[in-house]
């Protein structure tokens, strides 16, 4: 297949699934719908690197990932970061629930082996699916050896649309209270009345103000950001002879530090005019991992899977449900935190954002919504999918080679 071949396949999809997003105002999110196409190209026509022919090959994807993560953190501050303590309260107890409910339901129903290969990649991504289908390919167990990498690939299609169910909700519900002048968002209260100033200083970091404008270019702007994601890394590869930290959780992090100290501005990638590509190839990144599921494995593996997955999110409902009213978080935001253990980034940032523009089309309503949903959406998907699976799978592979 030729590269403009495939870059225009794969384009088509992402815009059918825009549209449908839009048509039934994000109900069916485009994340969804796209992974459905991508599934159904996949057992026609498509190559199976037809991503990769497109132009996004994984070594891009990965590039993108350093990016876009760096450039996630600008949107939190340290202090809203440590104002998240109830979204990782809330997360860890929805990750609890499907621990609780598969190991005590979901063992009477599958075997003890199915449900230990299949927890850490329902609740994280591609490292946790990895570790676990090599750890069951070790102990001969092949079967479920492919089951750990169709979680991972399938448990989306239950993610996206009951997290765009649940944030429309939400949504809705804040909206009206703004409206009626019952809700003011943080960002508004910050504000005094030299807003406009403020807003345009912060196209500027802090640290560069006397640098003149005409060297505040698409380029500077990226290559700060850059060398935050490269101190990011060496930060990793420096603990890994005593701790394993992921370099993508050290990213958000030295994101948000490098905001705060005024080294980055706000969203450096969108001000940079290049936010929109790097978005689209993490997201050819995300459906490239569909290959892998085939009509077979489907066949032979869909009712244990589908059986997890229900099992799994119900225990999430429960225990997010819980613990969010006692903390004071809406049933449907507490869910929500905790489906991002689905998918992780950047969906949970997609799946936001098309919601938020779904429910208004204005700037102080949307910024409103985005400043109540994103960060604790963020944060939630960052310790879901980086940290809690992969700890998870450390202790579920050693399980099962016990056994």
């Amino acid at each position: 297949m030729a590269q403009m071949t495939a870059f225009t396949l794969v384009m088509g999809i992402l815009y059918i699934g825009d549209i449908i997003s839009s048509k039934t105002k994000a109900w069916v999110s485009s994340v969804f719908v796209c992974a459905v196409l991508f599934v159904v190209g996949y057992w026609t026509f498509f190559p199976k690197n037809i991503v990769e022919i497109a132009g996004i090959p994984p070594v891009v994807a990965t590039l993108l990932m350093y990016l876009l993560i760096t450039n996630m953190g600008t949107l939190l501050s340290i202090k809203e970061l440590g104002n998240q303590w109830k979204t990782i309260v809330i997360t860890l107890s929805g990750i609890t629930g499907i621990v609780v409910l598969l190991l005590t339901v979901g063992s009477f129903i599958f075997d003890l082996e199915t449900v230990l290969v299949a927890v850490p990649p329902l609740v994280g991504g591609v490292v946790s699916s990895l570790i676990m289908s090599e750890a069951a390919q070790t102990a001969g167990l092949t079967s479920l050896s492919v089951l750990a990498i169709l979680i991972y690939v399938m448990q989306g299609f239950a993610g996206y649309p009951l997290t765009s169910i649940m944030l429309k909700k939400e949504g809705k519900r804040m909206l009206e209270k703004y409206r009626n002048g019952q809700w003011q968002p943080v960002n508004e209260q910050k504000k005094s009345s030299l807003e406009d100033s403020i807003i345009e200083d912060e196209t500027i970091p802090k640290l560069f103000k006397k640098v003149p404008k005409k060297y505040h270019t698409d380029f500077s702007r990226i290559f700060r950001l850059a060398c935050v994601a490269l101190a990011a890394y060496y930060v990793s590869v420096w603990c890994s002879s005593f701790v394993s930290i992921s370099p993508f959780v050290l990213c958000l992090f030295f994101g948000v530090i490098a905001s705060t100290l005024g080294f980055l501005e706000k969203q450096p990638l969108k001000q940079a005019n290049s936010f929109g590509f790097a978005i689209l190839g993490l997201m050819l990144f995300i459906f490239d991992g569909l290959k892998k599921a085939t009509p077979e494995m489907l066949e032979e593996l869909l009712l244990p899977m589908v059986g997890i997955i229900i099992i799994g999110v119900a225990g999430m409902y429960l225990f997010s449900a819980i613990v969010g009213r006692i903390l004071g978080v809406s049933k449907e935001m507490a869910f929500a935190v905790s489906l991002t253990a689905l998918y992780g980034f950047p969906a949970d940032y997609i799946i936001t954002n098309e919601v938020i523009q779904s429910l208004t089309e204005d700037e102080k309503e949307i910024e409103a919504l985005t400043h109540h949903m994103m960060p604790p959406m963020l944060v939630a998907g960052f310790i879901t999918v980086t940290i809690v699976s992969v700890i998870l799978a450390g202790i579920f592979s050693s399980i099962l080679l016990s056994l």
